[in-house]
């Protein structure tokens, strides 16, 4: 079965990184096709058995910042 999965990309370091938004889950490649592409084979590994059987808690926290519209 394919699903479709939303990604992130920025640059760090010289190298573009992807982040897939629903699964913790990243990569990075030397342009933003390779990023994407080391992507999907991260997540097609993730998918892989063995899973993990416990979820893992997600919690909110809150922070402190001077201006939020410079982030």
């Amino acid at each position: 079965m394919k699903k479709s999965f939303t990604a992130t990309l920025w640059q760090e370091d010289g190298l573009v990184v992807a982040q897939c938004l629903k699964v913790d889950v990243a990569s990075q490649g030397k342009s933003e096709e390779e990023a994407l592409a080391n992507l999907t084979e991260a997540l097609n590994l993730h998918f892989q058995p063995p899973r993990a059987t416990v979820t893992p808690r997600v919690r909110t926290i809150e922070v402190e910042v001077s201006d939020f519209d410079e982030l």
